[in-house]
């Protein structure tokens, strides 16, 4: 694990200093490596940095803390309680009446950070804060969602009464009802601005489809005669069952193509393909006749390297 920077030297500031000055390094920092305009390697932690270490030397408290015990003061594995400063408990969920919740990331929509913070506030709305909601030209960060929907659901799309969340610098709790109208082929980890918010979508799995983009795969099993002869099979696709004709001789493991009837090509006309695999069903207990038919193949191509 990599050793934490003094904050004081992040900031490049002594001890002595007073909180005003701890503020007008931070401000003059903050903007020359906020990742919008510091396009160098490392920029962004940097700019982390700057939002941990303001965090800790302005408050008197954890600077106090900080002083006397330095990193570990903010660490709960070294059993101070402390540690995780600034984590909250806040619940930005929707909740309740039937309504569609989502679950809320504070690292979309902008920040080149996860999630995880280590107990600190996100550096952006930090930042935001201090320049008074946004400086030269920052956009605001909008809040993200995670939106689960189901396979059919992605593939000929929903619209979706939700209920959402937010908590103001009060810390009132505000809740707004609204419809989401999700496209047809969005797929899982799609991402896509929805008013004041971002929404990822999480798309479960089907049973019977595999999706590759816009790709739809899936499988049929048939028997050594319908491979040797050829036959034509019913099969079930995302736009209603088709007929699909396998040809005489088709290997096993092999794909048919079924053109144009893939999940919809999200943002443009048209769809992607359907492949189907053709997979070949050995009889486990072949009947008497069933042995003796094979023997009849078996002795007639045993002049050939195989039946097919």
């Amino acid at each position: 694990m990599a050793t934490k920077r003094d904050y004081y030297e992040i900031l490049g500031v002594n001890k002595s200093v007073s909180a005003d000055e701890i503020k007008s390094a931070y401000r003059k920092l903050a903007r020359k490596h906020h990742p919008d305009i510091d396009k160098s390697a490392g920029a962004t932690e940097r700019f982390k940095e700057l939002g941990e270490a303001y965090q800790v030397l302005s408050d008197p408290q954890k600077k106090q803390a900080y002083d006397q015990f330095g990193h570990a003061a903010f660490d709960r594995s070294q059993g101070f309680p402390g540690g995780g400063a600034g984590a909250g408990g806040f619940n930005p969920f929707g909740g309740g009446g039937g309504w569609q919740t989502y679950s809320w990331s504070s690292g979309g929509g902008g920040s080149p950070f996860g999630g995880d913070f280590g107990g600190f506030e996100d550096p952006f709305e930090l930042f935001e804060q201090i320049f008074g909601g946004g400086f030269g030209g920052f956009a605001r960060r909008k809040p993200t969602y995670q939106l689960n929907i189901s396979f059919d659901e992605a593939i000929h799309g929903v619209t979706k009464e939700v209920e959402i969340e937010s908590r103001d610098a009060h810390g009132k709790i505000n809740r707004k009802r609204m419809k989401i109208k999700v496209p047809a082929g969005v797929n899982n980890g799609t991402k896509m601005r929805f008013g004041d918010m971002d929404i990822v979508f999480n798309v479960s799995r089907d049973p019977k489809f595999l999706r590759e983009g816009a790709d739809i795969f899936s499988e049929i099993t048939v028997t050594i005669p319908q491979l040797v002869l050829g036959d034509v099979f019913e099969v079930e696709t995302t736009q209603g069952k088709v007929k699909v004709k396998v040809p005489h001789g088709t290997q096993p493991g092999s794909l048919v193509k079924l053109k144009g009837k893939g999940a919809p090509r999200l943002g443009t006309t048209g769809h992607g393909d359907h492949y189907v695999r053709v997979n070949l069903e050995v009889p486990q207990n072949p009947s008497k006749q069933e042995k003796q038919l094979y023997e009849e193949l078996k002795n007639l191509s045993s002049k050939k390297k195989g039946w097919f």
